[in-house]
C-alpha cells in the first residue's frame, strides 16, 4: 500500500495553511465575517455596548448635546479662506465659480460669529454643570470641525471633559482635537449614534446647520411631542436663523402640529441665554435625575 503521509515539512505546511485560512480564524477575529450582511445586528449591538461601556466606564450620567454646522469656522480659518478666495480672484476676476465662492466665503466670516458662541457656552456649562456641581452633565457633540469642535473646545479651555461621538462617511470625519481621547467615539450607523445622543441627554442646544442638524433636532422634537423621551430643554441659537428655516406658525395653521408644540423649544441669541434657558429648567433639582429615553 502507497504511503501518502506527508513527510515533516509538507506537514507542516499543511498545517499553516489551516492556521492561517479565513475559516480556522476566531469569529472574533474575522473581520471579513463580522463585516457580513447576516452579522449587522450583532454589529448594531456592539456600536450601542462599546459606547455604553465607555461613557459609563468614565461616569458619565448626563449630557448637554450640541448641534450645529460642520462648515462654520472659527474667525481666523475663515479670514484665511476669504483671503484665499480674494487672492484667486484677483487674479481671474470672470471666473464665476470664484466671484460665487467668494460670497460664501464673506458669510462663512460673518458665521463665524456662532463659532465663538457655541465655543463660549460649552465652556461656560462646563463651569455651571461640572464645577459647579449643578449636576454633572458634560458636552457632547458629534466630534468634528465647526460648531461640534467649538463646543468641544469651550469644555476644554474650561478644564472640564467632553464627548465627540464622531461618524465614518465617504469623505473621512476626523475627531476635532479638543475631545477627551478616552470619550472620542466612532460609529458606522447614525441610527446608533444618534441613540447615544439622547440616552444620556438632559439638554440639547442647536446652532444653525444644515441636513444632520435638522435630522438630528427634528428626532428629539419628535420623541419629546411623542413622549417617547421625557421633557428636556431645547434650545435654538440664533431666531433668524429658526424663524427663516422653519415656518412654525404655518405648521400651526395648517394643524401639522398644536400650537402648544411650539412651547417644546426656545430661541435664545446667545451663550449667556443658552445657559439661562437650562438653568431656568432645572432650578430646584439636578438634570442627572431626571428620566432617560424610554
Amino acid at each position: 500500500m502507497k504511503n501518502i503521509f506527508p513527510d515533516e515539512d509538507r506537514r507542516h505546511a499543511l498545517q499553516e495553511a489551516i492556521l492561517q485560512g479565513q475559516a480556522y480564524k476566531l469569529a472574533q477575529e474575522d473581520i471579513a465575517f463580522l463585516a457580513s450582511e447576516d452579522l449587522r445586528p450583532v454589529r448594531m449591538q456592539l456600536e450601542l455596548l462599546k459606547a455604553e461601556h465607555a461613557l459609563r466606564e468614565h461616569g458619565v450620567r448626563a449630557t448637554v448635546v450640541v448641534f450645529g454646522s460642520a462648515r462654520i469656522m472659527s474667525l481666523e480659518n475663515a479670514q484665511a479662506a476669504l483671503a484665499l478666495v480674494q487672492e484667486q480672484l484677483q487674479a481671474q476676476p470672470d471666473d464665476e465659480s470664484l466671484q460665487r465662492a467668494l460670497v460664501l466665503a464673506q458669510r462663512r466670516v460673518s458665521q463665524s460669529h456662532w463659532y465663538d458662541e457655541a465655543r463660549l457656552f460649552a465652556e461656560m456649562a462646563s463651569h455651571a454643570f461640572q464645577s459647579e456641581g449643578l449636576g454633572d452633565m458634560v458636552v457632547m457633540t458629534g466630534g468634528g470641525p465647526g460648531i461640534m469642535e467649538a463646543a468641544n473646545r469651550g469644555a476644554f479651555e474650561a478644564g472640564e471633559r467632553s464627548i465627540g461621538l464622531n461618524i465614518t462617511l465617504p469623505h473621512e470625519q476626523y475627531p476635532n482635537p479638543f475631545i477627551t481621547p478616552e470619550l472620542a467615539l466612532r460609529f458606522h450607523y447614525f441610527a446608533l449614534r444618534k441613540m447615544h445622543f439622547l440616552l444620556r441627554a438632559k439638554a440639547l442646544v442647536a446652532f444653525p446647520g444644515g441636513f444632520g442638524t435638522l435630522d438630528e433636532l427634528f428626532e428629539v422634537l419628535t420623541l419629546v411631542q411623542t413622549h417617547k423621551m421625557p421633557r428636556i430643554p431645547i434650545v435654538l441659537v440664533n431666531g433668524a436663523f429658526w424663524r427663516r428655516l422653519i415656518d412654525f406658525e404655518f405648521l400651526i395653521e395648517e394643524g401639522m402640529i398644536a400650537a402648544e408644540d411650539v412651547e417644546l423649544f426656545v430661541m435664545v441669541e446667545s451663550a449667556q441665554e443658552a445657559v439661562a434657558a437650562l438653568r431656568q429648567f432645572y432650578a430646584g433639582f439636578p438634570p442627572e435625575n431626571a428620566q432617560a429615553v424610554k
